[in-house]
């Protein structure tokens, strides 16, 4: 009866497995952490490299696959029949399906949490390549960017300036957007020269569920920017939560907790 009912606990618990975007790390997850692990859910929140408290130096990062190491090697480390969901936050969109790529049968379901979704026809980069064409300078406010790498493969930096971040935040606590603005980190930007131009695959990532959840009051991406992603490469589902800012986590996450209903829907 104990087994019968410790198995029954089991497959109720779900493991998620949080992603961060541009310059944050896992620090940002943790008002979502804490909700999910109350729910009695298994939560971890993973520091790409050069990000948060991981020490990589920005140089040592020349691959794409360098700079989701963190990720892959928690992946890698799973029982072959544990399953997790993505969740992954505006950049790490990218890294989150490079993970799904590699490790399809460990990946119940990726949840785009406003997030720049690839799809399976071209580069990975792809998505985000056109974001930065279709984004002035001004945009980024006091934003820097800058260069590393080789002269034959120049990779790309880029740190969120305060004011920046600010735009961001707009609707999240201001206690949320003076720790943004403190632990921010200089971070690679996803291009072509970092992520290479081969695809990723049909039987990879291109099997896995996707759920996209749009903010409606994001200043990052716009609404039809999220739109032609969604277009380009339509996932299972689409979920808005209206009044959150760039920073669901922060701006809205009691509402951002209907990654519990995702959860028993597709895991």
């Amino acid at each position: 009866m104990l087994k019968v009912k410790k198995a029954m606990e089991n497959e109720k618990k779900k493991r998620f497995v949080l992603i961060h975007g541009l310059c944050h790390g896992a620090w940002c997850w943790y008002k979502v952490k804490t909700q999910l692990e109350a729910a009695g859910h298994c939560v971890t929140a993973v520091d790409l490299a050069a990000s948060g408290v991981n020490m990589t130096c920005l140089e040592e990062i020349q691959t794409l696959k360098d700079y989701g190491k963190p990720l892959l090697e928690y992946l890698s480390s799973l029982c072959d029949d544990e399953k997790v969901i993505l969740v992954a936050h505006s950049m790490g969109g990218i890294s989150a399906a490079l993970a799904a790529d590699i490790f399809p049968r460990k990946i119940a379901a990726v949840v785009f949490l406003t997030a720049f979704m690839p799809d399976t026809r071209n580069p990975p980069a792809y998505v985000f390549e056109k974001f930065l064409r279709s984004t002035s300078r001004e945009e980024w406010l006091d934003t820097v960017f800058g260069r590393y790498g080789t002269p034959d493969c120049p990779l790309e930096f880029g740190l969120l300036g305060p004011k920046f971040l600010a735009k961001v935040y707009q609707l999240s606590p201001v206690q949320d957007l003076v720790l943004a603005q403190m632990l921010v980190r200089v971070n690679p930007l996803v291009t072509n020269n970092l992520a290479g131009t081969r695809s990723f695959s049909e039987e990879g990532y291109g099997c896995i569920t996707r759920i996209y959840i749009m903010c409606g009051e994001d200043l990052v991406l716009s609404e039809d920017y999220r739109r032609w992603m969604i277009k380009n490469f339509a996932p299972k589902e689409v979920m808005e939560i209206r009044d959150a800012d760039h920073m669901a986590m922060f701006s809205k996450p009691q509402e951002l907790c209907l990654l519990l209903e995702i959860a028993d829907k597709y895991a």
